[in-house]
């Protein structure tokens, strides 16, 4: 019997293996080996020329990554922990709505987003634009750019991160745990201190993870946005477009580096308490505002919230009704009509980047799916030598931007090798589902994950002792039961396939140019109304998603983090 059980173990490892050898090792060891070559050469030139006395840009760069996402994590938690308290602590009027309403940032992919912003608070933005006008200024009184930009797109896409996690966590909060505290002589400052802050360390500190390495992944923003600031992950790409294939692999491993000592820092500073709660299995209570003046004061904060929330979305939709060549020099638009959308349907053209990215996401999903509940299967439910060792494979592509993954694929597959069934990949259609694939796996592998653990080992054992085998039993009784969670983290990966920018930007031909590349393109054109178009169709595949995903699975959205 435990020769048998052995075999499955192996026949399940196997492709495993094989898939993360070949796709997650071998690229981030290519480029790690491409970073010590320098014409033909084995050397630390390129290390030297990064860190050395003439390398002031790509130590800024690096300095700028840092610093740009040491505050991103600040500002997103002062907004996002704030909302979390306020809407999971108190009851007033509109609470359930405006709740719903502040995690509408999530629904803009990261290229679609910077581009609102533009269209709204640039130097010819509509608000400055209109606030110049309505005051009768000579100059615009403001307009996001640089630094300052960057940030504010980075607060107001990333604080969900934060909302959510610990919105999450407060809910899980025993208040017995507080009221105690309270009743033995803490204030409120004290309550929390002690007693709630300890116990959100955990979301504090997943939240925090998560938005430092999007921050220093971050692309569009800075692509956008900086002007002449330099960030690490856009040095990468101008290297790789200068054909300095050597000193983007040096760039790459560095901020690989930087990332992943983030992350080891965190969980070490996590791992230093022990955050379990002696829980009597009591759900969070919210205290209803009963001074009358508060409540308006919280419902009429609440309304302006959601206005600047919104804002975004809404210039969005309003601008892809502009046709092309109608809102040029002109500081506000003035023509609407259908003819963006009626050429994405009749332009086959225009519609070509949408079907790529819908094929290319798709396929790059049903890999995550399959590949997804083998995985979790053999990490949660086998026992075998270097688990730890698999896991952190599984989890490598997400500890690593995506503009380092991006590199790694140029340079493991711009030349055949057995992992490309002896072809050249850099170029083709396929590259950029490979690298959507590679991306995602891990949100999949978790998602499926929380749902096995949760499982009860003697549910297939009784199948099995009723003869049943081990296949059958896999397919009738284990996959109904984590379906919900697979499919949760599949919807999840092709949310972000449809929306990916950095990956795309690095590896896509005329032939496989995605919604993001294309919108790119429009901008660079000034066709702003059909760029607007391709948005609205990102983001309305993502509402979909987002919305399958709760309807039908019950997978609400900090769930999928």
């Amino acid at each position: 019997m435990l020769n048998a059980e052995r075999r499955k173990t192996i026949l399940l490892l196997i492709p495993i293996i094989l898939v993360l050898v070949g796709y997650v090792l071998y690229p981030t060891i290519e480029t790690f080996i491409e970073s010590f070559r320098k014409n033909g050469s084995f050397t630390l030139q390129n290390y030297v020329d990064f860190f050395g006395p003439k390398a002031k840009a790509n130590l800024e760069a690096l300095w700028n990554s840092v610093y740009i996402s040491l505050l991103s994590v600040l500002l997103s938690a002062c907004i996002g922990v704030p909302l979390a308290f306020i809407f999971t602590r108190y009851n007033f009027p509109g609470r359930s709505f405006f709740s719903g309403i502040a995690i509408m940032p999530i629904v803009l992919p990261s290229l679609v987003g910077v581009m609102a912003f533009m269209w709204l608070y640039g130097e010819a933005g509509i608000i400055p634009v209109a606030l110049q006008d309505l005051l009768n200024l000579e100059e615009v009184p403001f307009s996001i750019g640089g630094v300052t930009g960057i940030l504010l797109v980075h607060a107001y896409t990333m604080y969900p991160y934060f909302y959510m996690t610990v919105s999450s966590a407060l809910n899980n909060v025993d208040p017995s745990l507080e009221e105690s505290a309270a009743n033995l002589g803490s204030g409120r400052l004290g309550v929390f201190w002690k007693v709630t802050f300890p116990l959100l360390t955990p979301a504090l500190v997943a939240a925090s993870l998560l938005v430092f390495m999007v921050s220093m992944a971050s692309f569009s923003a800075p692509f956008l946005l900086a002007g002449g600031y330099r960030v690490l992950s856009l040095q990468i790409y101008f290297s790789k477009i200068n054909g300095d294939l050597e000193m983007a692999a040096t760039q790459s491993v560095i901020l690989s580096a930087v990332s992943i000592t983030f992350l080891l820092f965190m969980r070490w500073f996590q791992s230093r308490r022990d955050y379990r709660m002696g829980s009597k299995g009591i759900g969070a209570h919210r205290s209803e505002v009963n001074n009358p003046l508060l409540k308006w004061v919280m419902v009429f904060l609440g309304v302006v919230a959601m206005i600047v929330l919104l804002l975004p979305h809404a210039v969005l939709a309003i601008l892809s009704f502009v046709p092309e060549g109608s809102w040029t020099w002109q500081k506000y638009p003035s023509t609407f009509n259908l003819e963006n959308y009626r050429l994405l349907f009749e332009d086959p053209n225009i519609w070509d980047p949408v079907r790529n990215s819908l094929i290319m996401a798709f396929f790059a999903c049903l890999g995550c799916f399959v590949f997804g509940i083998i995985t979790s299967y053999a990490l949660v439910k086998r026992k075998f030598f270097g688990k730890n060792l698999l896991d952190i494979l599984v989890m490598l592509p997400w500890a690593l931007p995506a503009t380092v993954v991006g590199m790694n694929l140029i340079l493991a597959f711009n030349s055949k090798s057995i992992f490309s069934f002896g072809q050249v990949l850099v170029g083709t259609f396929w590259i950029l589902p490979l690298a959507y694939f590679i991306r995602f796996i891990p949100l999949v592998v978790r998602s499926t994950n929380a749902v096995l653990e949760q499982m009860d080992d003697s549910i297939e054992e009784a199948a099995q002792n009723l003869g049943a085998r081990w296949l059958y039993t896999f397919r009738r009784v284990v996959l109904p039961i984590i379906m919900p969670g697979v499919l949760s983290g599949t919807l999840l990966a092709f949310v972000q396939a449809v929306g990916e920018f950095p990956t795309s930007v690095l590896l896509y031909t005329l032939d496989n140019r995605p919604i993001s590349i294309e919108i790119m393109n429009q901008l660079r054109m000034f066709n702003l109304g059909q760029a607007a178009a391709y948005g609205m169709i990102q983001v309305g595949l993502i509402a979909i998603v987002m919305i399958i995903s709760y309807k039908f699975f019950g997978v609400k959205s900090e769930n999928t983090l």
